[in-house]
């Protein structure tokens, strides 16, 4: 395959000229590696490099003027605004630049295509009149205020670009223009220069003046990269720009046309892939490219085209680790690095200008990883007290102060840098942020990744504050974050790479002029390649075809031609698009695709495919039970197991491994709202302050109304004893602090309830702490079993044990049909299990006589009433036993002593269980 630059080069060696002496003009820096490797390769002799420069390196100089960045173009703007417009009516530089940047793009516009600003927004203004919405003869304020801004642009216009060229600078449309007015002067001044134009597609106009007057002065040449199929169709994109070029440019009258070849109608084998997602299509590229290097595949003659730049990272990490030559000219957006998210929390947290931190907005700040170096030493950890701190005490909202109480003071400088207003100053947010870069680059063994990063946001940093004092407009942090985050939008990390060897990584725009044999595209979808119908612009449709400006259209055959020019001359070609539909965009396969398909030159190979995701099996950990882990179950055994940790292991063996055997506790993260356990144990406290007195009496009428008047104090104070510093006076929880009064209030209507019927309760005991001792036979040491009842009581004489649940239970839920399956299924009788355990102790303990009732009251399920376990009869599921009698209990022991065997059997594993 030869390529366009190597085809142009050498015809113009062949024209007899010096390379050296030429002056080449390209559609972009990327090619300029590429023409110097070329002509590298031409050359039988060393020679000094030719000039290269992109097509907006020579306009500018061309223009003389200085080229700004967006950032000050946004605030000379601003600068004209605030001359134009009256004091009463500006608005702040956050909101400004809201619009302003989309006033810029289409100054750009009408500059690049020498259109009359004046006319145009005259125009514009006239249609706005029209179209206002006010049917009132007399217009309203907000009326003639819409109607100003319109009438007002192209005064914007006039002393924004008056006040550039007095200071001989420029964004990129102004620069074209005066490119235009200095093109005599720059022939008649460059008469000994032959510039060299290839590789372009669409001009603006001024581009198309440019050349036109270069090469009517015969000091230029031009070469196209356009195949016939294209130039000969006349409704084909591809070939849209240039047919209007030979069309309309007196130069292609008498002199012949560089190049229209036959590429693209060669044999190819063409892929067209359909892959559910952005990451499968990721990982489908990592398939080829792994079949590619394999089959022996020169990759050096291979590029990977993204047409959506965020695919970039997933392509990264998808890449075959046998492929070790890989270039990216695409660079790393910075707003990916770790650090961006550490300084888009600090924004965060202080555009609010509050002096209190929601508590998570703090613990990602110093838990950051960036900042790990500063709270973290081989010594100690500053972190752990400050999340002890603030867990301990449930703090949902903390101020510096409260951090400052709690944390070390080797620390109190840096938490005062990050946490100390910054009075919605954006001087003070700026030396903080370089302060804290500084402090990160002196604690921090960084490597060269991460110097780098520190590096370019120290930069981004100066930046903003040489235009904070150049320009006084940023004076709010909304101001500061909105140029910030902009910045960070534009800036890049470049790869290191060796850029003519390997694997060549690239945007669609950044594959101009190149040429490669295997080809794949991703992201080949409508809205996406070509990106479609959309108008960032004040301008409408119909003033932009008026005046000759480009409209969607026309950006749509812009990408025509490059999606058609980098296959034309590739043998293997690899399309994916993503077959999942999507709100905006994704899910209907880019006309491209289907032209292509219907243009019938090549045979199209259509599959749906999805990445080879190579199936991890979930294997079942199995934890074996070592001399130490025995010594512990002993322990435990002595100490007593209680039935929660029991129907734990049922649950799970290895969570009960984890909890009991290694003693990890579960991470208890701050209740912003109450937690179903924190109200469960506000009732459970409530009630057991309220029965306790009343143990061995019966309970009374006035008993229990004299309860309902100290309930909410008592649910107060147990809300304040377990919530902490949590406030439970508004929002959400103050509805779970309601439903906790109401809850108990119903409960106890529903004993008055039960007295009034006749019904007599008698209070035995209110959580009743039992500890008994079982002798098993298969264990050589004494085993305990130990727990807390709720309640017991006598109800018409007969004995029951409570057990209070403020989640709902539903009478099948303490009901079993097999003794077997009690300990096995945790879902179905968990709860039973535990009620037949403190029966089970009560007995033991000689505290009760059987026959007994045993079952659960339910707070959510309080029409339920008590809800007594039950045995049913296998051959007959609707006949049930509910009194507990010493054959029930004889039953459950047989099952409770075959748990606990396992438990403590050393040649039984720990085996976690696959739970749903």
């Amino acid at each position: 395959m030869s390529s366009f630059i190597k085809s142009v080069l050498l015809d113009l060696r062949d024209k007899g000229n010096n390379l050296e002496e030429l002056y080449f003009i390209i559609p972009s820096k990327r090619a300029g590696v590429f023409l110097k490797h070329h002509l590298s390769k031409i050359i039988n002799e060393p020679i000094f490099s030719p000039q290269i420069l992109s097509i907006e390196e020579f306009v500018e100089e061309m223009s003389g003027l200085k080229s700004l960045s967006n950032s000050d173009v946004l605030f000379r703007l601003y600068n004209a605004y605030l001359k134009v417009t009256p004091k009463k009516t500006q608005e702040p530089f956050e909101v400004f630049s809201s619009w302003a940047q989309i006033l810029v793009q289409d100054f750009n516009e009408i500059d690049r295509y020498l259109g009359n600003p004046n006319s145009i927004f005259d125009y514009l203004q006239a249609i706005k009149e029209i179209d206002h919405w006010s049917l009132e003869t007399e217009q309203t304020d907000l009326v003639k205020s819409y109607l100003k801004f319109w009438k007002q642009l192209k005064h914007y216009y006039r002393v924004f670009t008056d006040s550039l060229l007095n200071d001989k600078q420029g964004y990129q449309g102004l620069i074209y223009r005066e490119a235009v007015e200095n093109l005599e002067s720059y022939i008649e001044n460059n008469t000994n220069k032959t510039h060299v134009f290839l590789g372009f597609n669409a001009l603006n106009k001024c581009e198309s003046l440019i050349i036109q007057g270069l090469l009517q002065s015969e000091s230029a040449y031009i070469y196209w990269d356009i195949d016939e199929v294209f130039l000969k169709d006349k409704i084909h994109d591809a070939g849209l720009f240039i047919r209007q070029h030979i069309d309309k440019w007196n130069y292609f009258k008498k002199e012949p046309f560089k190049w229209a070849l036959s590429n693209y109608s060669k044999k190819k084998n063409i892929n067209v892939i359909g892959v559910p997602k952005l990451v499968g299509q990721a990982k489908y590229i990592g398939q080829i490219l792994k079949k590619l290097n394999t089959d022996n595949h020169h990759l050096k003659d291979t590029a990977v085209v993204l047409g959506e730049e965020s695919l970039l990272i997933p392509i990264l990490n998808s890449i075959p680790k046998e492929i070790d030559k890989v270039n990216v000219t695409m660079g790393l957006p910075l707003k990916f690095v770790p650090l961006a998210s550490l300084f888009d929390q600090l924004f965060s947290i202080h555009k609010k200008n509050n002096a209190t931190f929601y508590f998570r907005d703090l613990i990602d700040i110093v838990f950051h990883p960036s900042l790990h170096s500063l709270f973290a030493t081989e010594h100690c950890n500053y972190l752990h007290d400050i999340s002890y701190y603030i867990q301990k005490n449930n703090l949902v909202y903390l101020t510096l102060h409260d951090l400052k109480k709690v944390a070390h003071k080797d620390v109190h400088d840096i938490l005062y840098l990050m946490f100390n207003s910054w009075e919605n100053k954006s001087e003070i947010a700026l030396h903080r942020c370089l302060k804290l870069i500084q402090l990160i680059k002196i604690n921090f063994n960084a490597s060269s990744i991460e110097l780098e990063y520190l590096y370019r946001f120290h930069t981004l940093f100066n930046q903003l504050l040489e235009l904070n004092t150049t320009y006084q407009h940023l004076t709010s942090i909304n101001g500061l974050y909105k140029v910030y985050n902009d910045l960070l939008q534009n800036e890049t990390l470049d790869f290191k790479g060796e850029p003519l060897e390997g694997l060549q990584i690239m945007g669609m725009l950044e594959s101009r002029v190149l040429d490669f044999e295997t080809v794949i595209i991703s992201s080949v979808n409508e809205g996406i390649l070509p990106s479609g119908k959309t108008n960032n612009s004040f301008i409408p449709m119909d003033v932009k075809l008026q005046n000759k400006l480009p409209t969607y259209k026309e950006k749509d055959a812009v990408y025509t031609y490059h999606f058609y020019r980098l296959i034309q001359r590739a043998k293997n070609v690899y399309i994916l698009y993503n077959t999942e539909i999507d709100a905006l965009k994704g899910g209907e396969k880019s006309r491209f695709i289907t032209q292509m398909e219907v243009e019938g030159i090549h045979k199209i190979n259509h599959t749906i495919a999805s990445p080879i995701v190579p199936i991890i099996k979930k294997q079942l950990r199995h934890i074996t039970k070592t001399n130490d882990v025995l010594s512990i179950l002993k322990e435990l055994s002595s100490k007593g197991f209680s039935p929660s940790s029991l129907t734990n292991y049922i649950r799970n063996p290895l969570d009960f491994y984890y909890e009991k055997i290694l003693r990890i506790e579960a991470f208890e993260d701050v209740e912003e709202n109450i937690a179903a356990n924190t109200l469960g144990s506000v009732i459970h406290n409530t009630l057991e302050d309220l029965y306790k007195p009343l143990e061995g009496k019966f309970l009374t009428i006035d008993n229990l109304k004299a309860f309902k008047l100290q309930i909410k104090s008592y649910v107060t104070h147990h809300f304040k004893d377990l919530y902490k510093d949590g406030d439970f006076t508004s929002g959400k929880n103050l509805i779970i602090f309601e439903i906790a009064q109401r809850y108990i209030s119903n409960f106890i209507n529903s004993e008055i309830q039960q007295l009034k019927n006749g019904n007599t309760i008698k209070i035995l005991a209110i959580e009743a702490d039992e500890k008994i001792e079982l002798n098993i036979d298969a264990i050589p040491y004494a085993i305990r079993l130990t727990g807390k009842v709720d309640r017991i009581d006598q109800f018409n004489g007969v004995t029951r044990v409570i057990d209070y649940k403020s989640g709902k239970v539903d009478q099948g839920k303490v009901e079993i049909v097999d003794w077997e399956n009690i300990t096995t299924d945790y879902d179905k009788y968990s709860k039973s299990f535990q009620i037949l355990c403190y029966a089970y102790m009560m007995h033991k303990t000689n505290k009760i006589e059987l026959p007994i009732e045993a079952g659960i009251i339910s707070f959510k399920n309080l029409n339920g009433g008590f809800l007594k376990f039950g045995k049913k009869d296998s051959t007959h599921t609707k006949n049930k036993e509910q009194l507990i009698t010493e054959d029930t209990l004889s039953n459950f022991e047989i099952e409770l002593k075959k748990l606990i065997t396992e438990i403590c059997n050393p040649s039984v594993d720990f085996t976690e269980k696959e739970l749903d």
